[in-house]
């Protein structure tokens, strides 16, 4: 049985987003783990209590920010909070153009904002549509290494 070895980042190419690439640079200083604060991650995205109440499907009366925080509001808020760094690390860890990007419609999301995909529900199709695009980014990036 062979094992495939990871192929050497060169040139400063980064290779696609892998298993190791889960949990990726808090560059917006969300925090991770006990150190996560959940409270700007709706507040960078305009979220109201109803909207978290959702997203987490929790009662919007159970929706908090300190140590009493639903586990399920915490996890939900973390995973977009995660998805939230990926897309500021393409903006070099630039919070309002991260923000801007999140508020602006996009065509290729149906003329629909991503926070609004947030809003709506539909954060999973959301996240998947951020990493094929970023992996894609990353598949061009490395051919163009190549052309070099």
């Amino acid at each position: 049985m062979t094992t495939k070895q990871a192929a050497p980042i060169t040139q400063g190419v980064r290779l696609p987003l892998g298993l190791f690439d889960a949990v990726p640079d808090d560059v917006l200083n969300f925090g991770i783990g006990k150190h996560f604060d959940a409270k700007r991650v709706p507040e960078m995205l305009n979220l109201k209590k109803e909207d978290v109440s959702r997203l987490a499907s929790v009662s919007v009366k159970s929706v908090r920010y300190d140590d009493a925080i639903p586990e399920q509001v915490r996890e939900r808020l973390e995973e977009i909070g995660i998805t939230i760094n990926l897309v500021a690390k393409v903006f070099n860890g630039g919070a309002e153009k991260t923000a801007v990007w999140f508020r602006a419609r996009n065509p290729l999301l149906g003329d629909v904002a991503p926070r609004d995909m947030i809003r709506l529900g539909r954060f999973d199709r959301l996240r998947k549509y951020i990493i094929g695009a970023m992996s894609a980014n990353d598949a061009g990036i490395r051919q163009a290494a190549k052309v070099k």
